[in-house]
């Protein structure tokens, strides 16, 4: 495996064609400017672009972003960015860390020094992590698929191959959205190489063999289906139009940074646990770089498509398949819907289940602390 390291370095005339596509925005009417129902508020993204434009400072996010160690590997032919930061501690264990949509590399920036140092934040050097934390295909600075595919089962197998390639035989994996599932395939197709792994979410994909001779669904079970389906019927439609057209809908979002900002800013709203005040969790700069790190990858069209890759290949198992690695689960409050333990341990090997009062689909960013303490205590339980 070739690696070379990496530097974020956007060039001058890409930044000067986005400020022009910003302001030559050509914006919609709303019936209600300040209201959510529709959609992403025009009052909002008025104000958020109104930050783009005069005060955001991209060139001061990517100096700090180029603060972290990036490297760049060759697998399979794709180049994968990713971050990679030793452990301080006398015996870290090798972990990766896999986003999601609308996610990126961004999300870990908060937990980064708190699972790698443990000791200067207020932790056990024990506790300690080598952390690789790898930007999807497509996504960020990572190169997209150029062919049908490659989704999160395929992604799993890239996964191995940079950990093998960065001399870890025996590893870790945690993620939650897209990233669950990669962690949750590699868990289950490499089972010796992976010691455990620890998600912050359930994917919508996965799907417990149940009927003949499987135990009947609990009532809590069947209560998940029901509120599961109606929360895709009323907030599903993202993924309904990036799992079956993703080439349409990335069109308009190439050409469009305001349009781009409004299909994601939705997201971080509607997915947090803000309160419907999305400011109050991530702060403009967040949002947008966020925001620029999807426009800058120049890719839109691969990350909307890994939900077809998922639908095609979902996270699905027949009668008598098991994820044989120990699995722990933090749930937080203000998750997207989540099935009850019995429904994940149909398939899932879970030694440890936490419940939090607060936090939600952005775990990493909204609640690092907690869900820090959750990876430590799973990962101090498990052989070395």
């Amino acid at each position: 495996m070739q690696t070379i390291e990496f530097q974020i370095d956007i060039g001058d005339d890409a930044l000067d064609d986005l400020r022009r596509r910003v302001t030559q925005t050509k914006w919609p009417a709303a019936i209600d400017p300040e209201g959510w129902d529709d959609g992403s508020s025009l009052r909002f993204m008025r104000e958020l672009i109104d930050y783009w434009q005069c005060e955001f400072d991209w060139r001061a996010q990517e100096t700090r972003l180029n603060l972290l160690p990036h490297f760049v590997a060759e697998i399979d032919g794709f180049k994968i960015h990713y971050i990679h930061v030793k452990g301080r501690g006398p015996s870290p264990t090798p972990l990766i860390m896999t986003h999601g949509w609308p996610g990126s590399f961004l999300e870990m920036e908060r937990v980064i020094p708190l699972l790698t140092d443990p000791g200067a934040h207020g932790g056990d050097p024990e506790d300690t992590f080598d952390l690789i934390v790898p930007a999807l295909p497509g996504y960020a600075f990572s190169s997209a698929p150029a062919k049908a595919g490659i989704g999160p089962f395929e992604i799993a197998g890239l996964w191995r191959k940079l950990m093998l390639g960065l001399g870890y035989t025996n590893f870790g994996a945690q993620g939650g959205d897209i990233g669950a599932a990669v962690s949750s395939w590699l868990a289950f197709r490499f089972p010796k190489d992976v010691v455990g792994i620890h998600l912050n979410y359930i994917p919508g994909s996965f799907r417990p063999p149940i009927g003949d001779g499987l135990p009947p669904l609990t009532p809590q079970e069947a209560e998940f289906k029901k509120v599961a389906a109606e929360w895709a019927d009323k907030e599903g439609a993202y993924a309904h139009v990036q799992g079956t057209k993703p080439q349409t809908l990335a069109y308009g979002l190439s050409d469009s940074p305001v349009g781009l900002a409004a299909w994601i800013v939705e997201k971080f709203r509607s997915w947090s646990d803000c309160d419907g005040n999305v400011l109050d969790v991530f702060s403009m700069d967040t949002l947008l770089t966020e925001i620029s790190l999807y426009w800058f990858s120049g890719s839109l069209d691969a990350s909307f498509r890994l939900y077809k890759e998922s639908r095609a290949h979902p996270l699905s198992f027949e009668k008598g398949q098991r994820i044989l690695p120990p699995v722990a689960i933090s749930h937080f409050a203000k998750e997207l819907p989540q099935p009850p333990r019995s429904w994940v341990e149909r398939v899932y090997n879970v030694v440890r289940w936490s419940e939090h009062a607060a936090g939600g689909h952005f775990a990493a960013m909204e609640k690092p602390g907690e869900l820090v303490a959750d990876i430590r205590s799973h990962f101090r339980a498990l052989p070395r």
